[in-house]
């Protein structure tokens, strides 16, 4: 039933909205998301400036934890076939991807570094989360999830960038004791 459901959605967005420049940027949106990219070179960045040290390392907790969480755990544990493998007819645009799709892992890091932080400058944050939507939207234009993979990850991957603040903090605390 939601595989029946998530399939009409994919064909639903594959006939109302494909268009060749359509496929040109949500290929490259998805680009950026490949390997989380984008945010670990956020993050690399923010560690590198003393005033946004503390968001550069929550963004950083947050991308290791859904490597474990998601890559590691989750989707061997689930093991859902991607669309495009399920479907024989779904051309797909880009090179396929390999694994599994549940959880999307481009949303959850998209989403778990959006939501880190947006822990310490919403106005950043809300940047990065328009972003993260545009990366999660892309996984569904190009067919290499379902709706549910990519909703799950959203899902999954805020709740791990905020715990990602918390931890980052709860860090700071006991260092700062130590130093003192």
């Amino acid at each position: 039933m939601i595989t029946r459901l998530d399939t009409a959605i994919l064909l639903w967005i594959h006939e109302h909205l494909a268009h060749p420049v359509a496929d040109a940027v949500m290929a490259f949106i998805t680009r950026l998301g490949d390997a989380g990219f984008c945010w670990i070179l956020l993050a690399l960045v923010l560690l590198c400036i003393p005033k946004t040290r503390k968001a550069g390392a929550a963004i950083a907790i947050a991308l290791t934890l859904t490597l474990l969480i998601g890559n590691l755990a989750l989707k061997p544990l689930v093991a859902r076939v991607r669309p495009f493998l399920a479907n024989p007819s779904f051309a797909l645009i880009i090179a396929p991807p390999s694994g599994f799709s549940f959880p999307s892992g481009h949303t959850m890091a998209s989403f778990a570094s959006a939501c880190a932080l947006l822990g310490y400058s919403k106005r950043a944050g809300f940047a990065a989360l328009a972003l993260a939507v545009l990366i999660a939207f892309s996984r569904l234009y190009l067919l290499v999830h379902y709706p549910t993979d990519v909703l799950a990850g959203a899902v999954i991957g805020a709740a791990i960038g905020f715990l990602a603040v918390k931890i980052q903090k709860a860090l700071q605390k006991r260092i700062s004791v130590f130093i003192k």
